[in-house]
């Protein structure tokens, strides 16, 4: 008989023996007994802990690790189950297979794990066990909460935020921000003043983190001063506060801008009249007769300070009677423009006079005949920028277009609640300045502004969380075509916000 491949194949059998305990039939191992055998002689947990004590700060929700460093940490995390392992001792001696939390009433202050180790145990043989390790949980505040605790108003390190304009819709939009990335969790509180917003943190690193955070989303400048509260000499301890001073650039989105002259030849002979069309961590300038433009850091900013000729408080609204498109569409910056020269008449002339003004805009793709838009009126403005004055032979035009306008379309609409709100804050107002009703209905027209830009501009909303009002009610008198046209925010948009009630039903945190 042929061997196929001339080779037998040799099945290997393994044998099996006698426990030699209780006799019965097993496979062999080095020991030469039983599994029920062997544990019943050995005990691989002895020595290993049974029961453990950990530290835990109820107000921030962190686990002491001795000697000084505090983990947050969740209940049944990843991070404190990790945290409760490197507690116990002795655990070199053994190797650990697996480890998991068994459930406990979350009020018990008890947390127990469930661990699976191996050990080498007579000759050679490898043991398998699993035990449970019970931790007790004591309260205990950490030194930052404590010194919280005792005087709220005890900080180390103040974050003051300034802006010089005549608005506050930069702190609204920064505020969101703030909220969305959680930058001010660790502020021990939060103050309004009138000119910005101050934070004050219980460790100087946290404001420094802080002002990080700050300096990615707005161009600023910033210095930092500390005070010596108190100190020891004998330890060389010393007790510092520390105060970060950081002023917001003044130049807003849609302000208009004339460039000094040595920097605008350093950007290529832009402008010298430029648009702010975007505030970020650096500012985006467009030039709308030439759709020219440059995006400048916090730093080439600050080397030449310049200041806004005319900001949107001054836009004056212009009727389109005529649009003519003479270029195709741009995409600048993520945003798209059309030039296009019109012809605009202001909305105030109307029933007075035939005053009426050719000018060039980017806004070619947005406007149609009888539309509205939003400009600046070089015609009748009277500006003293010095800047201005350094360009000789600089012919202005009559008019700058900014943006469209739906005032109109929203009066239709005016009174009706929105389909959407933000959160906000938990600031006080700060207690010296005494403010009366037209300073309140000037931070309530600024803040309906706010809301308008972010209708009206979805790179805006991209930054910022935007949820759903739950109490909100479509009317149903209202007719299908009132403020039909009108910017808003898309439902797809909005998130479901979780809202935590306390016992009086009362719910933080929204902004009205």
């Amino acid at each position: 008989m042929a061997m196929q491949s001339g080779m037998f194949a040799v099945h290997q059998t393994v044998g099996s023996v006698l426990c030699c305990k209780c006799g019965i039939l097993m496979a062999p191992n080095a020991a030469n007994m039983c599994v029920k055998c062997l544990r019943s002689e050995v005990d691989i947990t002895e020595g290993l802990q049974k029961h453990a004590i950990i530290i835990h700060c109820p107000e921030c929700d962190s686990y002491l690790q001795p000697p000084r460093t505090w983990l947050k940490a969740q209940l049944e995390s990843k991070e404190l189950l990790t945290f409760c392992v490197k507690r116990l001792k002795n655990m070199s001696k053994v190797r650990l297979i697996h480890a998991e939390f068994i459930w406990t009433e979350p009020h018990s202050k008890r947390i127990k794990v469930k661990l699976w180790i191996q050990k080498e145990v007579l000759n050679g043989a490898v043991l398998e066990q699993a035990y449970t390790v019970e931790y007790v949980v004591q309260d205990q505040m950490c030194e930052s909460c404590s010194r919280v605790q005792a005087n709220p108003d005890q900080w180390v390190a103040a974050v003051q935020l300034r802006q010089h304009v005549s608005h506050r819709r930069t702190f609204f939009y920064l505020e969101q921000l703030i909220l969305k990335h959680d930058a001010a969790v660790k502020a021990i509180r939060i103050k309004q003043t009138e000119r910005g917003i101050d934070f004050f943190f219980s460790n100087r690193s946290h404001a420094v983190k802080f002002v990080e955070f700050v300096q990615k989303v707005v161009p600023i400048k910033s210095r930092s001063d500390k005070k010596l509260v108190s100190h020891d000499t004998k330890s060389n301890n010393y007790n510092y506060k520390y105060t970060f001073s950081v002023e917001i650039c003044p130049v807003c989105r849609e302000d208009l801008v004339c460039l000094p002259p040595k920097l605008a030849a350093s950007l290529g002979n832009l402008g010298p009249l430029v648009l702010c069309t975007k505030i970020s961590n650096s500012i985006a300038l467009l030039d709308p007769l030439t759709l020219r433009h440059c995006f400048l850091d916090a730093e080439q900013y600050w080397r030449t300070s310049f200041t806004s000729i005319l900001t949107s408080k001054q836009l004056v609204e212009y009727v389109v009677l005529d649009v003519d498109p003479i270029s195709t569409e741009v995409n600048i910056g993520g945003s798209r423009y059309v030039m296009a020269d019109v012809q605009v008449a202001r909305v105030s002339d109307f029933g007075k006079n035939d005053t009426m003004f050719f000018v060039r805009t980017h806004l070619g793709h947005l406007l149609n005949v009888g539309d509205y838009a939003l400009g600046y009126d070089l015609h009748a403005a009277n500006s003293n920028d010095m800047e201005l004055d350094k360009y000789k032979g600089l012919v202005l035009p009559e008019a700058i277009l900014v943006k469209k306008s739906y005032e109109e379309k929203r009066q239709k609409k005016r009174g009706k609640p929105r389909a959407w709100k933000l959160k906000s804050l938990n600031m006080e107002v700060d207690a010296s300045e005494t403010r009366g009703k037209a300073d309140e209905e000037k931070m309530n027209k600024d803040y309906e502004q706010f809301i308008r830009d972010i209708e009206e501009n979805p790179e805006m909303r991209f930054n910022i969380s935007l949820y759903r009002d739950k109490d909100y009610q479509p009317s149903e008198m209202g007719s299908m075509t009132d403020g039909e046209g009108a910017p808003e925010v898309p439902l797809e948009e909005l998130f479901d916000d979780l809202e935590l009630s306390d016992e009086d039903g009362h719910v933080e945190g929204m902004r009205e």
